[in-house]
């Protein structure tokens, strides 16, 4: 589940690093057809993901809401 302050943020585990960089190449190739830019960090079998619209104020807005729904729908395929 997203938690949501001024960003939406989550952490996802994986099997291990291999699993953990495919996803993130999946992240990548959404945010970026979405024009997109999360702020993440990798460690091992960790990812974490804040989302915020930069040109917003840096803020949370639909566009955010929209990417995590995808960002989910990854992580259940």
């Amino acid at each position: 589940m997203w938690q949501e302050t001024n960003k939406l943020y989550r952490a996802f585990e994986f099997k291990d690093f291999n699993e953990a960089f495919s996803f993130m190449k999946k992240v990548a190739a959404l945010a970026a057809k979405m024009d997109h830019h999360p702020t993440w960090t990798n460690t091992y079998n960790k990812v974490e993901i804040w989302l915020s619209t930069h040109t917003a104020g840096d803020v949370v807005t639909d566009k955010d809401r929209k990417l995590a729904k995808e960002i989910d729908g990854l992580r259940r395929a």
